[in-house]
This record gives structure tokens, sequence and C-alpha cells, in this order.
């Protein structure tokens, strides 16, 4: 028979391994914490776990140093000297300049006024003339339709006149009203002749109106 075999009689008792009694004693641990903090079961002085919380040490405000301005210092006025009355000197008189003599200008006569050298007058320019008696100009013809028919009128030619006398070129300016008796003073005036126009003594061509007059009673 073994010699760890229980004695005759008894029962055998388990026995529990060290993993099995470490778990029994933080039961226990775990049970007895739960206690103590629901106040079941008060610990003892020394085992009271003492918790002190550290606070920040109060802000310390230093000092403000107080500024005193510096008192002003006090003016010494200084006595000012009485004005002294001041003196003004008589002005001196500039002497005064002499005028030097100033020799007079020679004076010069003034030449004699020239008169102008007299203008020669401008020629004054005349007209032809058709009425001089030596020229023996004919009248024009009365046409005997006009005479029938009672026409008469005023006809007034431009007559060109050449510098010898002699008719250039004529117009008929004013109408009598009447062709026949209009084409009757423009025959007849183109075998005229006329004194010249005349620029001073020189004889020029000018142009001229020539009047000429139809009437019955002629």
């Amino acid at each position: 028979m073994s010699a760890l075999a229980a004695p005759l009689g008894q029962p055998l008792r388990p026995r529990l391994s060290p993993l099995g009694l470490g778990m029994v004693i933080a039961a226990h641990l775990l049970l007895l914490v739960g206690l103590v903090r629901l106040n079941v079961i008060t610990l003892p002085a020394p085992l009271a776990v003492l918790s002190v919380s550290l606070l920040p040490p109060p802000a310390v405000t230093p000092p403000k140093a107080e500024i005193v301005p510096p008192k002003p210092k006090p003016v010494q006025r200084r006595p000012q000297p009485a004005p002294q009355p001041v003196q003004l000197a008589a002005p001196v008189e500039a002497p005064t300049p002499v005028a030097a003599a100033v020799p007079p200008a020679p004076t010069f006569a003034a030449p004699a006024p020239v008169a102008p050298a007299p203008v020669a007058p401008a020629p004054v320019p005349t007209q032809p003339r058709f009425d001089a008696d030596y020229l023996d100009n004919p009248k024009p013809a009365y046409p005997a339709i006009s005479r029938r028919l009672g026409e008469q009128g005023r006809v007034v030619l431009r007559v060109h006149v050449d510098a010898d006398g002699r008719t250039g070129e004529v117009q008929l300016h004013t109408s009598s009203g009447s062709p026949r008796l209009d084409q009757s003073a423009l025959d007849t005036v183109r075998r005229w002749k006329f004194v010249p126009a005349r620029l001073g003594q020189t004889p020029t061509a000018a142009w001229v109106l020539v009047p000429i007059a139809f009437t019955l009673k002629d």
C-alpha cells in the first residue's frame, strides 16, 4: 500500500492545484474590494488610501511700480534791463550833384520839301459815234408788209466797232416785237460806218448800243 494513501476508514480530500488556488485568492480579493467600495467593510486607518490633489499655486501678480513724474524746476526770471533811449543821428545831407555842362546839340537846317512831280491824268475813253453828219449812214428800210400790217417798234442793236470805224459784230440787244423790223435793222447797220472810240488820242475798238425806231408817221 502506498504511503500517500489515506488511512483506512477516512474519506479522501481533493487537492487544489496552484492555478486553482490563485483563482480562489483572486476571487476573494475582488470580493473584498467590492465590499470596501460599497462601504460594507471599513478598512482600518493604516490601510486607508490617502488621495492628495495637487493644485497649481495661485498666480502672483507683481506689484506695479508707481511712476512719479519729476517735479518741474521753478523758472528763475532774470531781471531785464530797462530799455535805453535811442538817439537818432541827424541825417547827413548828400551833396547836390553839380550838373555837368552839356554842349548844345548842333542844329541842322531842314531840307526844303520837294514838290511831287505832277501826275498825268488818266486818258478818258470815248464811245464810238454813229451820228456824225459826214458818215452818211442810210436809214433802215421799212418793210412794205410791216406797213400794211401796222407793225412798228424800237430795236436796240449791240455793235462792235473796230479801231478804223468799221462795223464788226452786230447783235440784237432788244427786239421790236416784229422779226421783219429786227432783220431790216440788222441788215442796214452792218453797212454803217462809225467814229471809232478813243483812249486819249489813240483809236481803239469798243462796243456801242444803237437804237432804231420804226414808226408809221415817217
